[in-house]
């Protein structure tokens, strides 16, 4: 293909314009050009073969300007500049080999002869410039679709990681407070306290970014929940009900602290609080209700806390999470759910 398109296209091109051109000419004239001089004919031929050579040569080095121009984007302005380009040098080779040509043949150049000339090779330029330039404007369009893509993923990235990293001076500041205060009151406690905030921070510095499996996630939830009843009031009742079921799934971490640690922080009046998960179908439900003071009024929703964890599921699961809060008497309750895809059940 590429040996025909170097030598052999060029030639067919400039005959394609010559035939069209005589035929039109003729439908005008009534004239019958294979009743002509042979000679005359091949010369009219060979010129149309040397200008389809020179005009191909001609649109690949206009071809590779085009490609040279900086910061160049595909866009309306940037086809209607290449086409302008296209068309002086369509003029210029059209009338420096078929004009003369022309007007040295038959009855001389007419008023026919130049619209035919100047608009019949035109048309076959155009064509070969969209046709050239189609696998051009695709890969660009793609290039810059996939350019598009990764500034919006990074721009994503670094923003997740923000949000994460808000997490944890937050979370550091919450467990040495509690590990600070138990050690006055039980050295040994507070040994075991300091192991499990090893084993927190253990988890945390993984690769968040990367699916874990939910078990993960359930025992860093039950290390947080340990770690936080060392600092919380002896009046506090926790219920706790993880699924059995809740294993093998994956899903991207520290999404469950949140609502805990947020529960911790606003419980009181009769200071229960209920922590449930589970699986229902494709999706992972999880509901902290926690009781609050009958004057309290609303949870603040900026900073570190819900809003937080609201962003990052905007961003983590689009169109594959629900997420609520509301005040129900003397409880707050928060529920998550998180759809799995499929097959992961």
């Amino acid at each position: 293909m590429k040996l025909f398109m170097k030598y052999f296209f060029p030639a067919l091109y400039g005959l394609v314009i010559y035939f069209t051109i005589r035929l039109l000419l003729d439908s005008v004239t009534g004239m019958k050009f294979w009743h002509r001089n042979f000679s005359l004919n091949a010369i009219e031929m060979t010129t149309s073969v040397v200008m389809g050579y020179v005009f191909i040569w001609a649109m690949h080095r206009l071809f590779k300007y085009f490609d040279s121009w900086e910061n160049k984007r595909l866009g309306y302005k940037t086809i209607a500049k290449e086409l302008f380009y296209v068309f002086l040098l369509n003029q210029v080779l059209v009338n420096m080999f078929f004009t003369p040509m022309a007007a040295l043949t038959d009855d001389g150049l007419q008023w026919y002869d130049v619209v035919d000339i100047n608009t019949i090779p035109l048309l076959y330029a155009i064509i070969y410039y969209g046709i050239a330039r189609s696998s051009r404007f695709l890969k660009a369009y793609v290039d810059n679709k996939v350019l598009l893509e990764k500034i919006t993923n990074d721009k994503l990235q670094t923003e997740l990681k923000f949000l994460k990293a808000q997490y944890h001076p937050h979370f550091l500041f919450n467990a040495l407070n509690a590990i600070y205060f138990q050690m006055d009151e039980n050295v040994s406690e507070a040994k075991k306290s300091v192991e499990k905030f090893a084993e927190l921070l253990r988890y945390q510095l993984y690769d968040q970014e990367q699916l874990v499996h939910v078990s993960k996630e359930v025992e860093y939830l039950k290390n947080f929940i340990d770690l936080q009843k060392v600092r919380a009031s002896e009046k506090l009742k926790i219920n706790v009900m993880l699924d059995q079921n809740l294993n093998g799934q994956k899903i991207y971490p520290l999404l469950f602290m949140p609502l805990v640690e947020n529960a911790f922080k606003y419980v009181g009046g009769k200071y229960e609080m209920m922590i449930c998960a589970n699986m229902q179908g494709n999706a992972i439900e999880f509901q902290v209700q926690n009781s609050v003071q009958p004057d309290f009024v609303s949870i603040k929703q900026n900073g570190i806390g819900l809003e937080n964890l609201r962003r990052r599921l905007n961003l983590l699961y689009p169109d594959r999470h629900e997420f609520s809060t509301e005040r129900l008497d003397d409880k707050f309750i928060a529920r998550m759910k998180i759809k799995l895809p499929d097959g992961e059940e």
